[in-house]
Parts: structure tokens; sequence; C-alpha cells
């Protein structure tokens, strides 16, 4: 039997072997285009009639009917409502907004963990309005002996930046005996021959002023490495008088030739007398002061209305060593070097990368100071200084005679004229504004040396490109290291210097590189093992 339809699909044809039978068919009533329609809806409807097959092939841990599943879980979302989670949430954040205004009470015994919280929670049977009482209370608990250990931390900072690390100790110690027994460490720096050159203008003058020697040795050392001109190199270092044997020893027998080094104490200087130094008689007559830098720093803040980066620079401003002689010494240049008309002076805690000597070469333009202007560059933070950062401008005299966006300069690394120097009032300012702030009880500003010399120096600065000087690496440790790497001279002002062991690791090695790990006394004192 066969079967045969026409292709107008108006007739159907069956026939056999004996029969033939053939049957017409009525018109048809759907279109193509109504066919099409129903082909094209059917296509959308498949894959969501597998959704609802999946979802009745999955539900069985959920023990719905899928409809009631189906309806349960996207009915809410086709008509715009909230499932119970979200509902949870608004119920809960309407709880903590009316727990966060109330007091909390004293006697709340709190759990001291989150699976402690959880384990109270499920025993206690909380209410959520007592669960959200106690995890408000857990959580100002917690930010609370954070702010404390911060404090904490930065305390321990302070103490250990300001202390003496045993291996620098032990090499001042070593070093003075070796002066008191070998001739060749009391030998005379420089020999005579060469003592006319400490004041000849033709060379490049350095002044030093520590009582680091470790310090003073990576200094110097890496300015004579830098140097393309050594020969022309004449350090002057000025110590302390403990210090002092140690220092002379060290560069009696570590020789930097073809450079230049003379070691000096401040007692040798007839000048610096307690008549022409009044800051010598203030520092050591006045109680605020001595109590300021060596006192209790905590006493007295108030630490919930301060922050922690604010507080780490009152501690930095409160160091022993912004009432030492040697860091009010650079006020005193052209007195000390009566017969020197430009030096560049360095802090100790600075490393030279560079040739300094085009720095004699800079046209001051009639100015006292070369300096790099500290209140703009890459770094915010540390290229961010104007003297409102300095002074205290609720003070009637500050605030008078000084405006808060002017920008500060840095010192560290500076260019001075002495000849132009000389001329001028700048160490008669210096000492007025030092006893208008002491009269003031310390009330203009706290930080150091730097804040009179802005006042001093004002009118008398010459800013410098800011290559020559890098800051920061001393309390900056996302300094780029680029930057360090193409920098004159780089300094770690701050606290974490790169003798101590709190300094940055990352930044140690620019300043570890000119250390002499050879030298007999480096390695018997263990320095930075």
């Amino acid at each position: 039997m066969q079967l045969q339809i026409s292709p107008s699909m108006r007739s159907i044809t069956i026939s056999s072997s004996n029969d033939l039978m053939k049957i017409k068919v009525a018109p048809r009533h759907i279109s193509y285009r109504t066919l099409f329609h129903t082909i094209l809806i059917l296509a959308f409807l498949l894959p969501f009639v597998f959704i609802v097959t999946a979802l009745v092939t999955l539900e069985g841990l959920n023990n719905c009917s899928s409809i009631d599943c189906l309806g349960r879980r996207l009915g809410p979302r086709f008509l715009g409502r909230i499932d119970d989670s979200e509902r949870l949430v608004r119920d809960f954040y309407k709880i903590f907004n009316e727990v966060s205004t109330q007091d909390i009470p004293d006697d709340l015994n709190l759990p001291a963990s989150f699976r402690q919280l959880v384990s109270d929670l499920k025993n206690n049977h909380y209410d959520a309005k007592t669960f959200s009482v106690v995890l408000r209370a857990m959580i100002e608990k917690f930010e609370r002996d954070m702010r404390e250990s911060k404090f904490a931390e930065l305390m321990n900072k302070h103490f250990a930046a300001s202390s003496i690390p045993k291996g620098i100790h032990c090499l001042s110690l070593r070093l003075t005996d070796e002066y008191t027994s070998n001739a060749h460490a009391r030998r005379q720096l420089p020999s005579p021959e060469r003592l006319p050159l400490l004041s000849d203008n033709a060379y490049h003058h350095f002044v030093l002023a520590t009582d680091n020697i470790l310090a003073a040795s990576v200094v110097v050392s890496s300015a004579v490495q830098s140097s393309s001109q050594p020969e022309k190199i004449v350090f002057h270092v000025i110590t302390d008088k403990k210090t002092y044997a140690g220092m002379h020893s060290w560069f009696a027998l570590n020789s930097v030739a073809p450079a230049i080094v003379e070691v000096k104490s401040v007692h040798q200087f007839d000048w610096l007398t307690r008549e022409n130094v009044p800051v010598l008689e203030a520092v050591e007559t006045h109680h605020g002061i001595r109590n300021y830098y060596h006192g209790n720093h905590i006493a007295g803040a108030n630490l919930s209305e301060t922050t922690p980066r604010r507080f780490a620079s009152k501690l930095q401003s409160r160091s022993p060593k912004y009432i030492s002689l040697l860091n009010h010494l650079r006020i005193y240049l052209p007195e000390l070097f009566p017969n020197l008309d430009k030096v560049v002076f360095l802090d100790d805690d600075i490393v030279i990368q560079r040739d300094l000597s085009p720095l004699w070469d800079i046209d001051l333009h009639g100015k006292v100071n070369g300096a790099v202007e500290t209140c703009r560059g890459e770094d915010e933070w540390v290229m961010s200084k104007r003297l409102r950062n300095y002074f205290n401008f609720s003070h009637p005299l500050i605030s008078e005679h000084l405006d808060p966006e002017e920008c500060a300069w840095a010192y560290g690394m500076n260019i001075f004229d002495l000849r132009t120097w000389r001329k001028t009032n700048i160490r008669e300012t210096y000492h007025s504004w030092l006893k208008a702030n002491l009269k003031s009880n310390l009330t203009m500003w706290k930080l150091g040396t730097l804040p009179p010399a802005l006042i001093a120096f004002k009118g008398h600065v010459q800013a410098i490109d800011s290559s020559w000087h890098m800051l920061g690496l001393g309390y900056q440790s996302n300094t780029n290291l680029e930057n360090v790497k193409k920098a004159a001279v780089i300094h770690y002002n701050g606290q974490s210097k790169p003798w101590l062991e709190i300094g940055f690791e990352h930044l140690r090695p620019f300043w570890t590189k000119y250390v002499n790990y050879s030298n007999d006394f480096i390695k018997s004192c263990h320095i930075l093992e």
C-alpha cells in the first residue's frame, strides 16, 4: 500500500495492488505567517519548559512542588517584591539604626571572639536587638584596642628612633679606646702640610655636624665615591666632646684620600660660648624644653581627638636631637668658618649619589641659602609642606608675620653663601624668635630648628632643583625607587633611619652600600649584621 499527498495538500491518494482510493481534503485555513508565529512562540517557550523541568528535578532538597517553588522564587522578582533575605537585611538595618543612638550598658559581658558570639547567640537565645547591642559593643571595643595598639606602636618606634643602637654604641667605645692606645688613631687631621687647604676657597667645603660615627662615615664615603673631583673635597666634621676621640680615630685610621677631612669638637671652637650662643643657656636652664623633649609624651595628649599620623608627627618633633647644640650649629656657620665664602651643609642621615661640585656654580642671585622647596612634588605627603605645617597660626605673633600658604624649604643639603650671610641679621633674627617661643612656652612651634630658620632666612632663600635633594626616606615607605636612584642626595629624614632596625628594608641598601663591612671595628661590633 502506498500513500501519496499532492503538493498542494488538497488530495490524498491511497493505492494497493488491487484498489485505488483518492480522498480530497478541505482547503487549508492556516497561513504560513500563522505557522511561523506559532513556531516562534514555541521556540521561546521551550527553554522555559526546560527550566521548569530542571527545577522539578533539583527541588527534592526543598520538599516543595515545582509550581510552588517556582512561584516562590520567581514571583517576587516579577512583582517587584523582596524575598526573605532582603527583608531580613532591611529589618536589621532598622534595628542597627535604633541601637546606634543608645547607650551601651556598662555591665555588658562581651564575647571575646566571633566564635563565642555565635555560641552565646545560640545558648542565650538573643533577640535581634540584644544581638545588635552586643555586636556594636564588640566592634567599638576592637576599634579602641586597635587604636591603642597603634599609639603604643608609635611610642615604641619613637623610643627606638631616639635610642643608640648597640652596634653604634660599641663602635664609638672601641674607637675611643683605640684613640688612647694607638698613635695612628691620634695623628693630625689633616696632615700639617695640608692645613692651609682648610680655608682655601678654591676647594669644595662640606660641613657635617654629628655624633654618629657610622653615619658620618657613610656621608663622607658617598661624597668622595660620587665625586668627579675628590681631590677638591674638604670635609669639616664637627662633633661633641664625648664623641670626638672616636670620630677622630675613625677618619685617622680610614683615609678617604685624596679628599681632606678635618674633625673638630664643639669645645674646640672658641666662639661657641654662652654669650654668643643663647641657645646653650636656654636648653640647659629652661625646664619646659627638657620636659617637652624628655618627658612623658603620652601625658596630656588627648589620643581620642588625634589621628595616629598626627601623633606620629608630634612624636617626631619631640626628638631629643632638636635640643642638641649640634643641630643648631648651622646658624653659626659664618662665625665658625670666618675664612670661607661658600659651604654645603649636610645632615648625617643623607647619602650622596651624584657629583655635587656643580652646586658651587649655582647662581643664588644674591641669596644666602640655596635649598629645595618642599611644597610641590610627586610625593604629596613628603612634598606638601607649607608654613602652616610648622607654625601655630592661632598665635598672634605668627599670624601677624607669616603667611600659612608660603612654601617651606628643606634642611639637610643646603648651599650657604657665607659672604652674603655676614651682611645680614639672620642669626639675630633666629635668636630673637627662639627666645620669643621660649617665653610663650613653646606655643609658636614645636618642631626643632627648622621653624626659627624658616623665619630667619625669610627673603634669603633661593630655590634649587628638587633632583638635588630627595626627602622622606625615613618616614615614607612608598618612596618611588626610580626617583631615589636619580636623586643627587637622598635624605632619610624621619624616624626610620637606615642604621636602625626600624629602617625600611627596601630603602636600606642605598645607604649600606657605603658601609665598609670589611672594617675590623664594623665586624667586631656586628653593625647591621
